[in-house]
């Protein structure tokens, strides 16, 4: 089978960190679009792709099999929605939105035009977590009682100049690493029946937060931060455990039960996201089964009660 061709949205840190690993397998970069020429012409001659001056013109030359955005998430609805109405396949980097008014103009435009539409969230292309959840749900541990979740880097050493730090670009913790543990307790628990909130802003962007899910009988409880390093999940239940070290990207998890210790493996990796998501679109599928949109709605719709316990409002938002 031929190579699945991909057309890059950005030319920035995570387009170059996802394209130096789908490049080793199946995938080449066919075309390139960023705002910045200079960085889109050296990206594309990296990766023997065209680089085009606009995006309607690579929509236009439809060199590629399916539109990969690597952007601020401020610039996310806008070229989704064009490459939809185009009818391009377009894997998103996640959040695909800074709220979830902007997912469901995508969702929307993705079914009117019948055309797949995915948040790239590697953590669910794994098999890791569909493990987790399925030995949870057979009753491995017993009745969940508590889980614990930690996501924080120094994010706030950063370049001051860094998108992560701007509000200008939805920057700060929530969005950016919180939308991992968020939805990693959505898709194993559903919905939550509350959502408590506190955080601490600071120069128009959210540098922590402590996220509270609340389900019957147990809570999430998530710590988020840009002001520290630590990264952890941990499911505790009325017979035993599992805990998950880097969980975003974890290769393992270690299941304690019944006096017993096992170790639950799957790989999680940039090349095996874009496999599935490239095996999905050459099957026709317009929606992901591995990221549902439902569950990218639901996160974000979480985040935006976030943003509201906080007060947390962008600029571009007032």
């Amino acid at each position: 089978m031929e190579k699945f061709r991909w057309a890059y949205v950005g030319s920035g840190s995570i387009a170059g960190n996802t394209a130096g690993s789908i490049t080793k397998g199946d995938h080449v970069i066919s075309a390139v679009y960023s705002r910045n020429p200079t960085s889109a012409a050296a990206f594309a001659a990296k990766y023997g792709a065209a680089a085009y001056p606009s995006f309607e013109e690579l929509l236009a030359a439809r060199d590629f099999d399916g539109v990969y955005i690597a952007t601020p998430h401020t610039a996310h609805l806008d070229y989704t929605l064009q490459a939809l109405q185009a009818g391009c396949p377009v894997l998103c980097e996640k959040p695909v939105g800074v709220s979830a008014a902007e997912a469901e103009k995508m969702i929307r435009a993705s079914k009117e035009n019948q055309t797949y539409f995915c948040e790239a969230m590697w953590t669910w292309f794994s098999d890791l977590p569909y493990t987790i959840r399925d030995r949870i749900a057979a009753g491995t541990i017993g009745d969940v009682r508590r889980v614990q979740m930690a996501y924080a880097f120094p994010g706030l050493l950063a370049n001051k100049r860094s998108r992560l730090l701007a509000p200008e670009t939805a920057g700060g913790a929530l969005l950016d690493i919180g939308v991992y543990p968020i939805t990693y307790c959505y898709r194993l628990f559903g919905e939550p029946r509350s959502i408590r909130c506190k955080g601490v802003l600071r120069g128009g962007i959210d540098a922590a937060e402590i996220v509270t899910l609340g389900y019957d009988g147990f809570d999430c409880r998530l710590d988020v931060s840009l002001m520290k390093l630590r990264e952890r999940c941990k499911i505790v239940g009325a017979k035993g455990r599992i805990d998950v070290p880097v969980f975003h990207m974890a290769g393992m998890a270690t299941l304690k039960a019944a006096g017993k210790r096992e170790i639950l493996r799957g790989k999680t990796d940039y090349l095996t996201e874009f496999t599935r998501v490239a095996q999905e679109i050459r099957s026709g599928r317009t929606e992901s089964a591995y990221v549902p949109q439902q569950a990218t709605l639901d996160c974000l719709r979480i985040m935006d009660e976030c943003r509201r316990q906080m007060g947390l409002v962008y600029p571009f938002e007032k």
